[in-house]
């Protein structure tokens, strides 16, 4: 097998995995990222499923293990701080996770973990990304113009440049509208630790919004706002404002709403500061030539699956696998990573709405009903998830590539 020459766009889980497996393969590769350096910032994820499977594949699992976030669970709070309901993390090691991860864990930290495992056999090029591309006529390889002006040519191209992606324009029809709308807008930054926060979760209701303030160290912490509103333009519009437009949004949306929410808005003075609209990336172009799309940019799950990093891992794990059984042939392979991994997004883009609306009660009434049937059942959850769900998610199974060389 040749090594392939390989450009991937974009340096954030799915595209440093990706460049593990091929750089182990013996391929070149090389990541550009639009940041200037290894970006230090991200709120709290986590892995499940499969995707813990590949990270021991990978032989990181242990090193992960080692930076998680201590998060034993998540409760349900009043605007009292009362506790109405306690869910635990699934730790047992059998079965599928709850509400919180076995592995949650801060991006930053596990982006600094797949660097390390990386940057000895990967190039990494900051502050710069791909311009434009363009395929010769017989796709025997992708001339690439960089932000910077110069041009390179590639065997191939990965677009793993988030859901926001620009790969993924390039290559879809210009009438492709691939991003499904969900009416959920969420905002995230880090606050300082208070005395009564403790490795339990806590999320705080209001009638068609919710609160959230979780903690990953000694001093600092992280807070969540979201809201569920499918008709605003004023949200829609949102992500795309300044940031003080962002905070004095949130601000005055939540400001006297009750529990901790004034601690949490006073602590917005940050730089790290997000705001997004939650959404899903359906598709059916995966690729074109020798172009191919990964993670968030062609099959984005959206953070309330909880499934995003895991999707990342395991999309990457499957077109390295692919890529390196077909590396002569890449519009196969690229065909094969479509459906070999097509059933599993389509189990972890699957969400029941009606979840999302109990999630988010319209009143103050609902949020009663929430708390009244969510507090019977916590104690009951981590047993019932570890008896009878399997890790796997959707029973479906990670495919087996020996060419990857295994770790473990």
């Amino acid at each position: 097998m040749a090594p392939l020459k390989v450009l991937i766009c974009g340096g954030g889980c799915a595209g440093t995995s990706v460049a593990f497996w091929l750089a182990r393969s013996g391929h070149h590769v090389t990541i550009v990222e639009r940041f200037p350096a290894l970006r230090a910032s991200g709120a709290q994820i986590d892995i499940r499923g499969q995707g813990i499977q590949v990270l021991k594949r990978m032989g990181l699992l242990e090193t992960i293990r080692s930076k998680l976030v201590d998060e034993a669970g998540v409760s349900l709070v009043d605007s009292q701080g009362n506790i109405k309901a306690t869910i635990l993390a699934n730790k047992s090691g059998q079965g599928a996770q709850s509400l919180t991860s076995e592995y949650e864990i801060m991006r930053v930290d596990l982006i600094r973990v797949l660097y390390d495992a990386t940057k000895d056999d990967v190039e990494y090029i900051f502050g710069k990304t791909v311009e434009s591309f363009d395929q010769d006529q017989n796709e025997k390889d992708v001339i690439v113009h960089f932000s910077d002006g110069q041009t390179s040519r590639y065997d191939m191209l990965v677009g793993a440049d988030g859901q926001g992606s620009h790969i993924r324009k390039a290559i879809l029809p210009s009438h492709a509208d691939p991003v499904k709308r969900l009416g959920l807008y969420l905002a995230y930054w880090f606050v300082p630790r208070a005395e009564t926060d403790n490795n339990i979760r806590k999320v705080y209701h209001v009638p068609s919004g919710m609160v959230m303030s979780r903690t990953h160290s000694l001093t600092e912490g992280q807070a969540y706002f979201g809201l569920r509103d499918d008709s605003s333009n004023e949200l829609r519009s949102l992500p795309r404002a300044s940031t003080e437009a962002q905070k004095e949004f949130w601000s005055q949306r939540f400001r006297g709403a009750g529990w901790q929410t004034d601690r949490l808005i006073d602590g917005m003075q940050t730089d790290d500061f997000y705001c997004q609209e939650v959404v899903q990336i359906h598709t059916d172009t995966w690729s074109k030539g020798r172009v191919v799309l990964l993670g968030d940019a062609v099959y984005c799950p959206s953070p309330i699956t909880g499934m995003g990093t895991t999707g990342a891992f395991v999309g990457a794990y499957v077109l390295a696998g692919e890529i390196n059984r077909n590396s002569q042939d890449l519009p196969l392979a690229f065909a094969n990573y479509d459906k070999t991994l097509r059933p599993f997004v389509d189990k972890i883009q699957k969400f029941n709405p009606t979840l999302l609306r109990l999630g988010y009660p319209n009143t103050q009434w609902g949020i009663t009903v929430l708390h009244l049937i969510a507090g019977p059942l916590s104690f009951r959850i981590p047993y019932l998830i570890a008896r009878f769900s399997p890790a796997e998610k959707a029973g479906w199974r990670l495919p087996d590539y020996p060419e990857l060389k295994y770790a473990v």
